[in-house]
C-alpha cells in the first residue's frame, strides 16, 4: 500500500506518553461500546463492562490536538482523512451530511472516553458518547503476532472499521443493532459490525481516486484486507481460544462473513449494498 501521498487533516488527538488514566463511566455509554466498539474479538462484552467499571477514576486527559510528526500517526492521520474525502460525498447522495469523526484519539495502554475507561486489551474502538475512534498502536503488533493479518493495509482496514461504526451512529444503525441484542449470529451486533466491514471495503475501492493518486491501494493490498477480515471471525477466533466455535455467542460474524461483506463493499463501491440489517443471509 503506498500512502505517502495522502492528504492529512490532522484530526488527531495524540495522548500517547501522558501515561495511563481512566474516567467516570459505565451506565449505557459503557454498554454502547461493550457491544459495538471493540476490535480485538475475542473479548466479550461482560468483560468489557468489568473493565470499565472497575477502572480507577482519575481526571479526564486532554492530548495535543493537530498534525503528528511520527510515521505511525501520519498513517493513522491519512486514513482517516481519507475516509472523510470519501464518505463526504458518497454519503450526500444518500442524503446524509457526513461529519468526520471528532478526533482519532492515540493513547498509550489506558485512557479516559466519553463511554468510560478505554484499555489497549480491548483494542481499537468508537465512541459514540464522544464520537472519537480510540487506537493504542500497540495493536499493530497483536494484528500480526496474534491475528496473522501483515501489512499496512490490514491496519487500514482496521481504522476504516471503526470510522465505519461512526458512520452508524449518524445513520442511526447503532440504535437498530442494540434493539436487535448483543449476541447470536444473527444479533444487531453481528449485522453492525459485518456492516463496518462493508463500509471499510467501499472506503478501499474509493480512496485511489479520491485522493488523487496520493494513496494506491493494489489487488495484493485487498487480499490482505481479506486475509485480515478472515482472522478476526468469531469462529476462528474461539476456535483458537477455546477450541470450538459457539454461535450463540458471536459478536462480529464468521471468518466467511467478514470476508463477504468487505469483498461486497469493495465490489459495489456504493454503501447502500451494506444494509446487513435488512440482508436475508449473513
Amino acid at each position: 500500500m503506498e500512502w505517502g501521498g495522502g492528504r492529512r487533516e490532522g484530526n488527531i488527538e495524540d495522548r500517547r506518553g501522558l501515561g495511563p488514566v481512566g474516567v467516570a463511566g459505565g451506565g449505557i455509554g459503557a454498554v454502547v461500546l461493550a457491544v459495538i466498539g471493540y476490535f480485538v474479538f475475542g473479548v466479550p462484552p461482560e468483560t468489557t463492562m468489568n473493565a470499565v467499571n472497575g477502572a480507577q477514576q482519575p481526571a479526564v486527559q486532554e492530548g495535543a490536538r493537530g498534525q503528528v510528526s511520527d510515521r505511525e500517526g501520519q498513517f493513522v492521520d491519512v486514513i482517516e482523512t481519507s475516509n472523510t474525502d470519501v464518505w463526504g460525498s458518497l454519503l450526500a447522495k444518500h442524503g446524509v451530511n457526513y461529519r468526520p469523526p471528532a478526533a482519532v484519539v492515540l493513547y498509550d495502554q489506558a485512557t479516559g472516553t466519553g463511554c468510560g475507561t478505554g484499555q489497549s486489551a480491548m483494542g481499537p474502538f468508537y465512541c459514540p458518547a464522544d464520537h472519537k475512534v480510540y487506537l493504542d498502536l500497540s495493536f499493530w503488533n497483536e494484528l500480526e503476532t496474534r491475528f496473522g493479518a501483515k501489512g499496512e493495509f490490514a491496519r487500514a482496514y482496521v481504522i476504516s472499521h471503526e470510522i465505519g461504526h461512526h458512520i452508524q451512529s449518524l445513520t442511526g444503525a447503532s440504535d437498530e443493532a442494540r434493539r436487535l441484542g448483543a449476541r447470536g449470529a444473527q444479533s444487531g451486533s453481528v449485522r453492525l459490525e459485518l456492516q463496518a466491514d462493508c463500509y471499510a471495503g467501499v472506503w478501499a475501492r474509493h480512496a485511489p481516486e479520491a485522493s488523487g493518486g496520493g494513496i494506491q491501494i493494489s489487488r495484493a493490498d485487498i487480499e490482505d484486507g481479506l486475509g485480515a477480515a478472515a482472522a478476526v471471525g468469531d469462529d476462528a477466533i474461539q476456535e483458537q481460544a477455546q477450541g470450538r466455535v459457539m454461535p450463540d455467542s458471536f459478536t462480529h460474524g464468521t471468518s466467511a462473513q467478514r470476508m463477504r461483506w468487505f469483498g461486497k463493499g469493495y465490489d459495489a463501491g456504493d454503501p447502500g449494498a451494506c444494509d446487513t440489517f435488512e440482508a436475508r443471509t449473513l
